[in-house]
């Protein structure tokens, strides 16, 4: 029997060796194209607490909601959302986040209440008279910056905890009122200044809401306002700081026919509507320009 020889093993080129450089340079450019993301598979991530953006261009263009009683509505059509902080849930800010609201927290900063969580931080020293309406409330000697700043700060956290990116500085008029202590308008202007400060500082955008007589000398410092009833109390020209320096101003009125105040506010530039005093989740808005 004949034997076959074994064929003979095919010729192989030999293998191209690549510069050291080039080598580099196509291993850098297959570990990009690996990890970079496919469009349209996944939403970015953003941190907890991340706020939405606030684009100064579009201000005037934006619908709000005011709602401190009652169950959210996280329906409304509403770009706004002014809320109270304490009672609102992280789910709760979550979905309005999902659906793009911008949030803002409303923080009491000159008064007291027994039922606030933080009660006890605040010395007996620095409670003065009783708030009008609100007996169990008192105002607060705001002079006493060094005590009030921790406790604020506190506060200011906690909003940017569950997805704030703005917060609303209530009770910053005391001077206005009977504090029971000797506050004066330079006293005011100064604590609520330190306060747009410290908002920034947390990565808060600070908004002032009253404090219309002080409007003109602290607008440079905030970077909106809001207003309760500046129609009916026919001060709405007050605001126009904010307006003119394309901020915006949040305005809602308890009483009388949008139709009719809608034409004055709008055309300041305001966003408008109506609300009942409950502040629930009923508004009424006014129409965009």
């Amino acid at each position: 029997m004949r034997i076959r020889p074994a064929p003979a093993a095919p010729r192989t080129r030999p293998a191209r060796v690549l510069p050291r450089g080039l080598c580099r340079g196509v291993a850098a450019v297959m570990t990009v194209l690996l990890l970079a993301p496919v469009p349209g598979c996944e939403r970015p991530l953003v941190p907890p607490g991340a706020p939405t953006p606030w684009p100064a261009e579009l201000a005037w263009r934006w619908q709000w909601q005011w709602q401190l009683t009652g169950p959210l509505d996280v329906t409304v059509e509403a770009d706004v959302f002014l809320l109270d902080p304490v009672r609102t849930t992280s789910a709760e800010t979550a979905a309005l986040r999902d659906r793009d609201r911008r949030l803002v927290c409303q923080v009491r900063v000159g008064t007291y209440a027994p039922t606030d969580p933080d009660a006890d931080r605040f010395p007996a020293e620095l409670r003065g008279s009783p708030v009008t309406g609100r007996p169990d409330h008192r105002w607060l000697d705001v002079r006493r910056w060094n005590t009030l700043k921790p406790v604020l700060a506190d506060r200011f956290r906690l909003c940017r905890g569950k997805g704030f990116g703005a917060v609303a500085i209530d009770d910053a008029d005391g001077y206005l009122h009977r504090p029971g202590f000797p506050l004066d308008f330079d006293d005011q202007l100064l604590f609520n200044r330190r306060l747009a400060t410290l908002a920034r500082q947390l990565d808060l955008s600070p908004g002032l809401l009253g404090d219309v007589p002080q409007v003109a000398a602290l607008a440079p410092d905030f970077d909106f306002a809001v207003n309760q009833e500046c129609v009916r109390r026919r001060e709405c020209a007050k605001l126009l700081p904010f307006a003119d320096a394309r901020k915006p101003v949040f305005h809602v009125e308890y009483t009388g026919d949008p139709a009719e105040f809608c034409v004055t506010t709008v055309g300041y530039g305001f966003a408008s509507m109506r609300k009942d005093r409950a502040l629930d989740a009923w508004r009424d808005p006014c129409p965009l320009p």
